[in-house]
């Protein structure tokens, strides 16, 4: 890139947006599956009135007053591994410290097994009108090779307890994992739109280093889904949930209409965001905080009036501009020239003009002259695309 930041601005940017938005981190599970590469801890139940001890500590040393939201995310783990005695205790804590906005989306992550009808109590009564539901397949051995502890049976009446309180309910959904077939994979969204969720999420399998999975395709026991069949599964996703009403407004979700998830949004956005738990991040005025991904340390660190912080990143404006026009061609709508430029201060065309025209010319982006998103074509290698902007 040629010029200085100050050449290269085309505007001011806005005023900082108000923190409306967090997202607490509930670290525990039953069992780590082997594809897991997220923040959690199994088989130690014992922390759990620690964590929780902790957490309240944590939010209130980060916030003067109750903070108005309007959209929370609890994630994990798995939120639902905890009893229901433990459930109302952690949202006790919510209750204190956040005020949900009217039409606040208010969401959490759940497990098919062990849902039972005293913690689908306690989300509703908490408050929670959104469930994200870990399904990631109908087929039981596929969901023995993904090490999950539920079965088909267990997805459905979960969804059918679920409803009546909490109708707004997303299933995540996994392609590509080795033995799955492209009539498996339809199987799959024939079992989930028969079940009516408002949202699908469909992932691709990924072999993150450090996970069980990683180690065993490193060692041959595993295979990895071949890129042709894996791509299939992905166009057939972008062909089948359109049809089934589900509108595609991200590179792995779809939602029916006005049921798009707004708290990822705020991520894709650019927006700011508060984060608590351990492995958490937040991304204020500029500033990325990722707490210590390790359960104890995080305890440990909050216990003797330490930061949890792990690593931090300062984000110069020009690297703000950078990774929000990254983040934000991950939705379909893709970027708006005028308002990249008012949020951010920078034009797109000059901070990204080779690598735009490169990307028009492949017919992996389209442009209109206003708005600038992936082709269709574009969302099969956007990972490709996105490397080029950074």
């Amino acid at each position: 890139m040629s010029g200085t930041s100050a050449e290269i601005r085309s505007a001011e940017p806005r005023s900082t947006n108000p923190v409306r938005a967090a997202y607490l981190h509930i670290p525990f599970c039953k069992h780590r599956c082997g594809y897991c590469d997220f923040t959690l801890v199994a088989r130690r139940d014992d922390l759990i009135p620690a964590y929780l001890d902790a957490l309240e500590l944590e939010i209130s040393r980060a916030l003067p007053e109750p903070l108005e939201v309007t959209t929370l995310f609890v994630g994990g783990g798995t939120p639902t591994h905890l009893s229901a005695s433990e459930l109302s205790r952690f949202f006790d804590i919510v209750a204190r410290w956040f005020v949900f906005t009217e039409g606040a989306e208010v969401s959490v992550e759940a497990n098919p097994w062990g849902l039972t009808n005293d913690k689908i109590g306690v989300l509703a009564d908490a408050g929670i009108n959104r469930v994200s539901l870990g399904a990631q397949s109908f087929d039981a051995a596929l969901l023995q090779q993904l090490e999950r502890d539920h079965t088909a049976a267990d997805i459905e009446s979960a969804v059918e307890r679920l409803r009546p309180r909490i109708p707004n309910l997303s299933l995540d959904l996994i392609f590509g994992i080795p033995g799955q077939s492209l009539e498996l994979w339809n199987d799959t969204l024939d079992r989930a739109f028969a079940l009516r969720p408002t949202h699908l999420s469909t992932y691709g399998l990924t072999f993150e280093k450090g996970t069980a999975f990683w180690s065993r395709r490193e060692h041959g026991a595993l295979a990895q889904t071949p890129d042709e069949l894996e791509r299939a599964m992905y166009a057939t996703a972008m062909d089948r949930l359109p049809a089934a009403g589900y509108e595609q407004y991200e590179l792995s979700n779809f939602a029916r209409r006005g049921f798009a998830c707004r708290h990822n949004q705020v991520y894709w956005a650019g927006q700011p965001y508060h984060g608590f738990g351990p492995g958490a991040a937040r991304y204020l005025n500029g500033r990325r905080d990722v707490n210590h991904r390790s359960v104890t340390a995080w305890l440990r660190r909050i216990q003797s009036g330490q930061s949890p912080v792990g690593t931090t990143e300062e984000l110069s404006p020009e690297d703000r501009a950078r990774e929000a026009a990254v983040i934000g061609l991950r939705r379909v709508p893709g970027l708006n020239r005028t308002r990249f430029a008012q949020q951010t201060g920078f034009a797109l065309d000059v901070l990204f003009g080779a690598a735009l025209q490169k990307h028009r010319q492949r017919g992996w982006l389209e442009d209109d002259g206003e708005q600038i998103r992936l082709t269709r074509e574009g969302r099969f290698v956007a990972d490709s695309v996105v490397v080029d902007l950074l």
